[in-house]
C-alpha cells in the first residue's frame, strides 16, 4: 500500500509499507529541490531522502488516536487491520495534526486540483447529536457517508469540524478542520469547566495557549478549542505544520509517559536547544509550563501534549499549550498519590516534589537555576489572585460550576505549600 504525502497542499513524498509490514517514507525530489523545503518532522531530516521502519512508525502512529477502542472500530469500519497505520491513514489521513495530508493514488488528482474540496453543513442540533454519539462511541467522530474523515491523536473522545461564520461543517479535500470539540467524560464532574479554566489561567499567566470556549446546546456540553495548527487568511483557513515531542524524538505514543520509558523534561529541552529558532525563549517557556502544571496539579502533561510549530521559512518554535486540566478538585485522586507525567528532579509524585527537584530540573534543562527558582516563586505569588480573576471572568460569560470554586481554593493551597518551602530554606 502506498500513500501520497502532501504538505500544505504540495507533494512532499510517498509513504508505503514493505512486505514485512514496515513503514517507509521517501521525500519527493521536487520537494527536496525547493528553496522553502522543510522536513515532515525533525526526526526525518531532509539530508536523508529515504527513512524507514522505527522512526517512521513512531511518526505516523503519533498522528493516530492513542486509543485501541477507536483503532479497532476504524479497522472494522474500513476493513483493515487496526495495527496497520498506513492502511488506517488511507481512510482518515486527509485531515491530521499539522499541515500534512495522506492521500490515496486514486484521490490524488482530485485533492491537488481542488475537485475534492467540499463542505457538508451541520446545524447546531447535528453537532449536538455527534457529541452525544462520540460520548457513547469514541470512534464515531465521523459518520458513515461523511464527505471528509479526520485523525486526531490522543485517547479522549473528540470531533474535529470546520467553523463557519454562520455555523459548522464537515470539510474535505484541501479544506481543513479548524476546531476540536471535546465532550466531558463520565469520571470527573465539571471537566469541561476545569479544562476551560486551566487554559484561560495559563494564558493569563503569559503562557501561549490555544483559544477555547464552552459549547452548550440540546443538553450537550463540550469544550471548543481553536486549532493552533490552522490559520485564517483572506483566502480561507490554511494548515500550519506541527509535531509533538514524541514524534520529534522518534518515540512511540504508547510510551509518552516518562515512567514508562518516555521522554522527560531534559529530553524536550534538548530538542528545543537543538532546533528552536529562539531556543532560550522556548526552553524558558517550557520550564514555566512545567511549573504551571505542577502548581495546578496537571498530571497529564506528557511529551505528546507539548508540540512544535514548523514554519515554511524554517522557523521552529514551541506550540501553544492545550489539553490542560487539574487533578486537584477530585478527592478520589489523592494528592499524596498523584504523579506528574514527567519527573521533576528525582520525584514523580506531586506531593514529594521539593525545591531541590526544581533546581535539578532547571539545571538538566540547561537553565540558570537561580533564575528558574525566581520564576517558580513569582508564579506561586501571582497564581492565586489570577485564578480568582479568571473564575470571575468565566462567571461573567455564564460559565459556572462548583469545580471552579474548588480549583481556585486548591490552587491557592498548592501555591502556599510551595512558598512555605522557600521560607524554610531561606
Amino acid at each position: 500500500m502506498m500513500l501520497h504525502v502532501l504538505m500544505q497542499g504540495r507533494p512532499m513524498g510517498l509513504l508505503h509499507m514493505d512486505d514485512h509490514g514496515n513503514p517507509h517514507f521517501v521525500y519527493d525530489r521536487q520537494w527536496l529541490a525547493s528553496a522553502d523545503a522543510f522536513p515532515l518532522l525533525i526526526s526525518l531530516p531532509l539530508n536523508r531522502p529515504t527513512h524507514s521502519s522505527a522512526t517512521v512508525g513512531a511518526v505516523i502512529w503519533g498522528l493516530l488516536p492513542d486509543n485501541d477502542t477507536i483503532l479497532q472500530g476504524w479497522g472494522s469500519r474500513f476493513h483493515v487491520s487496526p495495527r496497520n497505520p498506513v492502511a488506517l491513514l488511507a481512510h482518515v489521513g486527509e485531515d491530521c495534526a499539522g499541515a500534512v495530508q495522506f492521500v490515496t493514488p486514486e484521490r490524488l488528482p482530485h485533492v491537488l486540483s481542488g475537485a475534492a474540496d467540499g463542505i457538508e453543513r451541520l446545524s447546531s442540533a447535528d453537532v449536538a447529536a455527534r457529541l452525544s454519539q462520540v460520548r457513547r462511541d469514541v470512534g464515531s467522530g465521523r459518520w458513515l457517508g461523511d464527505i471528509g474523515q479526520f485523525s486526531l491523536a490522543g485517547a479522549q473522545a473528540k470531533i474535529a469540524l470546520l467553523r463557519l461564520d454562520d455555523g459548522w461543517a464537515v470539510p474535505s479535500g484541501r479544506i481543513p478542520t479548524t476546531h476540536i470539540l471535546k465532550p466531558p467524560g463520565t469520571d470527573y464532574t465539571g471537566f469541561v469547566e476545569n479544562e476551560m479554566f486551566c487554559l484561560r489561567l495559563a494564558r493569563a499567566m503569559g503562557l501561549p495557549t490555544a483559544a477555547s470556549e464552552q459549547w452548550d446546546l440540546a443538553g450537550e456540553t463540550a469544550i471548543c478549542v481553536e486549532r493552533y495548527d490552522r490559520l485564517q487568511t483572506d483566502a480561507g483557513w490554511v494548515r500550519v505544520h506541527q509535531e509533538d515531542f514524541c514524534q520529534a524524538l522518534g518515540v512511540m505514543p504508547q510510551i509518552k509517559y516518562q515512567n514508562e520509558g518516555g521522554p522527560g523534561a531534559a529530553d524536550l529541552a534538548g530538542v528545543l536547544w537543538a532546533h528552536a529558532s529562539q531556543p532560550r525563549r522556548d526552553v524558558e517557556l517550557f520550564f514555566n509550563a512545567l511549573v504551571f502544571n505542577y502548581l495546578i496539579g496537571g498530571t497529564d502533561a506528557h511529551a505528546k501534549n507539548y508540540s512544535l510549530l514548523l514554519g515554511s521559512g524554517g522557523e521552529i518554535r514551541l506550540a501553544p499549550l492545550y489539553d490542560i486540566s487539574s487533578a486537584l478538585p477530585y478527592p478520589q485522586l489523592q494528592k499524596r498519590k498523584i504523579k506528574l507525567a514527567m519527573k521533576m528532579g528525582s520525584h514523580y509524585k506531586w506531593w514529594d516534589i521539593r525545591l531541590g527537584d526544581w533546581r535539578a530540573t532547571a539545571e538538566a534543562m540547561r537553565l540558570d537555576s537561580d533564575a528558574a527558582m525566581k520564576s517558580l516563586a513569582s508564579m506561586c505569588l501571582q497564581l492565586p489572585d489570577v485564578a480568582s480573576q479568571q473564575r470571575q471572568l468565566l462567571q461573567q460569560e455564564g460559565i459556572d460550576h462548583p469545580v471552579l470554586e474548588t480549583l481556585v481554593h486548591e490552587i491557592e493551597r498548592s501555591c502556599e505549600r510551595c512558598l512555605r518551602q522557600f521560607s524554610t530554606t531561606a
